[in-house]
């Protein structure tokens, strides 16, 4: 008995079957339409969080104080200052470092008319928009004159548009920043609802900060919190954050064996970190689709074992006219795999019109995503057939361990 005629045979069990063989179907297209989009779904997630996570800096790294400590002979507490930050700026010095740009920040209270909200207000140099990717909406960026002059200009995150402006054209208006005055020149795009803290903030000159909201300095310097760095390029991040830690530790007066007082964060570790959290993530969501398919494969196994007890005297037939034990166990293996092979393509197209359908829906100004990827398609196949063969293996096996005498008399 060839494939063509196993085939021809196993539709025409089906057929005659017919609510059977859907409710079996029906289990198999749940489970793959299940893993398909869930897994479609993941990839799309992980895309967007590593292209806002990459637009916030990714191949940067960031210098922090990691305590104010205090030199025990001198007395004076060591922070970052704009000095360190105009020190790791001397490219002579620190030839792999490109761009050097200080950061301090503070929450404030900010309030325009009866509106009022938190946020975090960032004082910044206008080449922090080399390192941090956030496009304009309305206005302009703060500029070079407005950090010599200490202006009392802002630029407003999304989050806090949202929240004080209420739809309004912001340019040109003033709002209050712990009672301060201060200008609106500009509004920026948002970046997404999944991470709503990446919108949440206003910019101002990093002196204006420093001299009109914290009045914070020292005897070495202006203190900042935060100094960004970013590297001639991706090859040269290495020997840039080497070149940093020379510098700050020659400034900081910090001795061999002894603790740094400030933290070197690569972002490329943070983010191998995010991207195997998100592989954890994406192994959850297939294995949450994947329960549904063994139970698909478990139905498609139990029908299977009905339709081996229905046909026994069949079986019996075709034992008796000459048919050997592998054209039984073949005839069984090709129903349950057709089974579910025409459940996975059902699945799938299912699964499609899903991603189709939430691909660009905006929830909480986050795009969601489901690309629909060859790969995918083809591992769904090739595991719903799979699991229609190994769930008719013993269906199969058994029905061709029958003892034909025994069969013929069965009723």
């Amino acid at each position: 008995m060839n494939f063509k005629d196993c085939f021809i045979t196993a539709v025409r069990v089906l057929i005659a079957n017919k609510m059977r063989s859907a409710l079996t179907i029906l289990g198999i297209v749940i489970g793959v339409s299940s893993v398909v989009f869930l897994i479609s779904f993941g990839r799309g997630h992980e895309a967007n969080l590593m292209a806002i996570f990459k637009s916030l800096g990714a191949d940067t790294l960031y210098v922090t104080s990691s305590t104010q400590m205090t030199d025990q002979i001198s007395g004076i507490t060591r922070r970052l200052t704009m000095d360190d930050a105009d020190a790791l700026a001397n490219t002579s010095r620190a030839p792999s470092i490109a761009i050097v740009s200080p950061l301090s920040e503070k929450m404030a209270t900010v309030t325009y008319a009866n509106e009022k909200v938190s946020t975090d207000i960032m004082g910044i140099i206008p080449n922090i928009h080399q390192i941090l990717d956030y496009p304009l909406e309305q206005g302009v960026h703060i500029a070079d004159a407005d950090v010599s002059s200490g202006a009392s200009v802002a630029v407003l995150g999304a989050t806090p548009a949202a929240n004080l402006f209420k739809g309004e054209y912001a340019l040109g208006k003033t709002i209050r920043v712990d009672g301060r005055i201060f200008e609106i020149i500009g509004v920026m795009q948002g970046k997404g609802g999944f991470m709503p803290g990446a919108d949440d903030f206003i910019m101002i000159p990093i002196t204006t900060l420093q001299a009109k909201l914290m009045g914070d300095t020292t005897t070495e310097g202006r203190p900042v919190q935060t100094i960004a760095i970013r590297a001639l390029s991706t090859e040269r991040i290495s020997s840039a954050k080497d070149e940093a830690l020379s510098i700050l530790r020659q400034r900081h007066h910090i001795r061999e064996g002894e603790q740094d007082d400030f933290t070197v964060m690569d972002m490329r570790e943070m983010l191998d970190e995010m991207k195997k959290a998100l592989d954890v993530f994406q192994v959850f969501l297939a294995s949450v689709g994947a329960i549904s398919l063994v139970v698909g494969g478990i139905g498609i196994m139990n029908i299977m074992l009905v339709s081996v007890q229905e046909r026994t005297h069949e079986i019996g037939i075709r034992k008796a006219v000459g048919a050997r034990r592998r054209d039984i166990i073949e005839q069984f293996l090709v129903e349950s795999a057709l089974l579910s092979l025409i459940g996975g393509v059902i699945g799938i197209l299912i699964a499609f019109l899903g991603a189709a359908a939430v691909n660009g829906v905006n929830i909480g100004g986050y795009p969601m995503q489901a690309p629909f990827t060859l790969d995918i398609v083809l591992i769904a196949v090739a595991v719903s057939t799979a699991i229609g063969i190994c769930s008719g293996l013993y269906p199969a096996y058994r029905a061709a361990g029958m003892d034909p005498v025994e069969s013929l008399r069965y009723q």
